[in-house]
């Protein structure tokens, strides 16, 4: 059991150091309408991996709660929102649209402060794998193998285009090609740890399990409204975006429903 979560929780951040190594292989940046693809491909997993591997789950745990069976989701998924708002305001990031920084005044570089937004919203989907392994490790609520699996892989392959936007962008701006990919990888790496310390509190995990699905639910869902979405969405071939989020939305919903 200890290899199967050691490697679910290694697995997303496999996706963003495979990501970061395109650097190696593409000798430009990232188009517009291939940044706004995988914005909404990115968009779509979080979206579908936030109702069936979270939502849907912390309300099936509620079911004894008869028609209040909603109220844990509902408080844990507020949680998450007012979490993810608060880092908002606490860490400084920028966003690619509108393309203005955010958080307290900070001398950072523009793409360091795009590094930072990468690892801020990093960290709900740490804490999402975390949550997930910390039930199928305690075999409550009725998580599989599989369905956590489902999230990592959904995980991990959203986090291979957010990898490449980091680490092409660094080397566009000067920084060699192997800086620019442990930058890439670097962003990822907040994912294994928040996943970890969620399974090493896996004793109060487990009596709070709805909450906490729903709270992974609602930190990822601000992410995707927040930044993704508008990302996708700018400017000219928007259609690009909203194809890939379908995309995203659907691959995510066959794993889930496939291997849960």
């Amino acid at each position: 059991m200890t290899q199967t979560v050691l490697m679910g929780l290694l697995i997303p951040f496999i996706g963003t150091a495979a990501g970061a190594g395109c650097v190696f292989f593409l000798r430009n940046n990232l188009k517009d309408n291939v940044q706004k693809a995988l914005s909404g491909f990115a968009a779509g997993v979080m979206v579908a991996a936030s109702i069936w591997s979270l939502i849907v789950p912390a309300i099936e745990q509620s079911s004894d709660k008869g028609r209040l069976a909603f109220l844990p989701a509902f408080i844990g998924f507020w949680m998450g929102i007012l979490f993810l708002l608060l880092l908002d305001h606490v860490i400084p990031h920028l966003h690619v649209v509108p393309d203005q920084a955010e958080g307290p005044k900070s001398k950072l570089t523009r793409v360091m402060m795009l590094v930072f937004a990468v690892t801020l919203h990093n960290i709900p989907e740490g804490m999402a794998v975390g949550v997930v392994y910390a039930g199928l490790i305690s075999g409550s609520g009725g998580i599989t193998s599989g369905a956590a699996l489902a999230l990592a892989l959904g995980i991990a392959i959203q986090n291979f285009p957010e990898g490449a936007i980091i680490s092409m962008p660094l080397y566009a701006e000067g920084k060699s090609k192997r800086k620019s990919f442990w930058l890439g990888v670097l962003s990822g790496a907040v994912e294994p740890v928040f996943g970890g310390l969620t399974v090493l509190l896996v004793g109060l995990v487990v009596p709070a399990m709805p909450y906490l699905l729903s709270f992974a639910a609602g930190a990822m869902l601000y992410v995707v409204v927040e930044e993704l979405v508008p990302e996708m969405s700018a400017g000219k071939h928007s259609n690009v975006g909203v194809i890939a989020f379908a995309v995203g939305f659907s691959l995510m919903m066959a794993l889930d429903v496939a291997l849960g």
